[in-house]
């Protein structure tokens, strides 16, 4: 819900926008090898070439996962882990950045390691950190609907 009120705004705001869903897509982990030579192309065959198109092509890059035991998804963290194959093409991009997560906790510490990873990635990769949505007791649709993170996420979007 979040995300979407995030696109809602970056299109209003004359943005194009891609989705790229890691939970439906064939995205093999990371076996370490290092064949890629941290440029590419990766050994394995799956979705992550394309995906790579995709974000080398685009200015912006909106890290958006529901917090699962205080980080990122599963799904999310293997394409993070796959970047390896084209680390080289995203540090000398600096592209722009952005956090959206939802979380049913809402204690004042909730986010801390997700922030710290995300943190962590933008520094590494050399991205523009945009800012971040990071909606606390957001545990389900009903409560994200009627939280204050669904304009924050709106206003997001629309201020690129």
């Amino acid at each position: 819900m979040l995300a979407g009120e995030f696109i809602r705004g970056a299109k209003e705001a004359g943005h194009e926008v891609a989705v790229i869903d890691t939970a439906c897509a064939d995205i093999h982990p990371c076996i370490g090898c290092i064949h890629c030579g941290y440029d590419g192309p990766c050994v394995q065959k799956d979705d992550v070439e394309e995906i790579r198109r995709q974000i080398v092509g685009s200015d912006m890059l909106v890290f958006v996962t529901p917090l699962y035991y205080y980080g990122m998804s599963a799904q999310l963290k293997t394409l993070v882990d796959r970047f390896c194959a084209f680390n080289g093409s995203l540090q000398r991009k600096h592209m722009k950045s952005a956090l959206i997560s939802a979380a049913w906790n809402s204690d004042n510490w909730t986010f801390d390691a997700l922030e710290a990873h995300y943190k962590t990635l933008v520094r590494y990769l050399n991205f523009d950190d945009m800012g971040a949505v990071l909606g606390k007791g957001c545990g389900t649709p009903a409560m994200t609907k009627h939280s204050e993170y669904m304009a924050r996420a709106y206003e997001l979007g629309r201020g690129l």
